[in-house]
């Protein structure tokens, strides 16, 4: 396969995995990392996943497996048009729409404009221009948000995970919604009476309730997803 799947505790890992190649990217992986989150999605113990590139591979992603004579080809307008459906499937709107996963920029499949949202456009230029973002750059302009030595990313990645995964999921489902959504939005007033139904449907939540009361006893909460 591909991509390879874990389920460690609350957290699942994708692992892109094309070793031979430093991981890189072909059609295949949208395939995989669609059905992965499908299967993940329905998952109730499943509350974060981790998209990472197998450590044998040496990278995340080289990107495009253009050893693949097929990559960056169309045989025919009518293969093209008939693919469209599945291409809305596409692993860049597949993570950001995944309920469980942070945002993935990938170098296609509108990845130039996705980059451009977290890092300006001049930057997201000199990208597409062929400039590699080095990991110091990306932290700078927040695009990624911790930065490490390679040496801790899985000791580090596990933490940050399991951290995020001991958070009420229902919360943590409609924050990435509420951000994705809202930056679509026209403006904030627009963006803000939205959230007053998500805010009034997340206070019902038994979550929520656990939540407040652990906070005024000064104690860890217990969530349940409910």
């Amino acid at each position: 396969m591909p991509v390879l799947y874990e389920k460690r505790n609350h957290v699942g890992w994708l692992i892109l995995s094309r070793p031979e190649a430093r991981n890189a990217w072909g059609e295949d992986f949208n395939e995989e990392i669609a059905r992965h989150c499908d299967a993940m999605e329905s998952d109730p113990e499943i509350r974060l996943a981790v998209l990472t590139g197998d450590e044998a591979g040496g990278a995340f992603s080289a990107g495009a497996n253009l050893k693949n004579p097929r990559t960056h080809t169309q045989a025919s307008m009518v293969e093209f048009i008939e693919g469209l459906p599945q291409r809305h499937r596409s692993a860049g709107q597949v993570l950001s729409e995944f309920p469980k996963v942070a945002l993935g920029i990938l170098p296609n499949h509108g990845g130039i404009v996705r980059l451009a949202r977290w890092v300006g456009k001049g930057q997201a230029m000199k990208v597409a221009m062929g400039y590699p973002m080095k990991a110091d750059e990306a932290f700078r302009f927040g695009l990624a948000q911790w930065l490490v030595p390679h040496a801790e990313l899985i000791a580090q990645t596990t933490a940050i995970a399991e951290r995020l995964a001991e958070l009420p999921p229902l919360a943590s489902r409609l924050a990435k919604e509420s951000l994705n959504r809202g930056l679509d939005m026209p403006n904030v007033a627009d963006a803000a009476y939205v959230d007053l139904y998500r805010f009034m449907a997340l206070s019902l939540t038994e979550d929520a309730k656990e939540s407040h009361a652990a906070w005024r006893e000064r104690r860890s909460p217990t969530v349940r997803g409910a």
